[in-house]
């Protein structure tokens, strides 16, 4: 029942190593950090507007304008040889406590992208 009204009656949600929903998990992609890098500023056309971006920390921070606007940061780090790390935090500027969801199947959405740009790795 928690993860239910986290879910979908929050306006925050992220990534992370062990995520209680399986679709939120970090993925691991065979790939060299730059070229994750430039796929994840690619994620992020027009309108959506790049607010900073920190190649050093491996950060992109966007306002996303979309169906709805949300503040998302997303993280790219190269753990090992050809296996990049990608997380994302998303809140929603949506005006009210909720969104139903929305944050959620954003992230979904922008992992669906990159993993049919790239081969996923199994994290261990």
């Amino acid at each position: 029942m928690k993860a239910f009204i986290s879910r979908y009656f929050s306006t925050h949600s992220e990534t992370s190593e062990k995520h209680k929903d399986s679709e939120l998990v970090t993925h691991y992609y065979k790939a060299k950090r730059d070229d994750v890098f430039q796929a994840v500023e690619e994620l992020f056309s027009s309108p959506s507007e790049i607010v900073a971006v920190s190649k050093d920390r491996g950060e992109v921070t966007v306002k996303y304008k979309g169906k709805r606007r949300a503040f998302v940061v997303a993280t790219i780090i190269m753990v090992r040889p050809f296996r990049t790390a990608v997380d994302f935090s998303v809140t929603t500027d949506s005006g009210g406590p909720v969104d139903f969801g929305f944050s959620r199947n954003l992230i979904v959405q922008f992992y669906k992208k990159l993993d049919s740009q790239f081969a996923t790795v199994d994290p261990s």
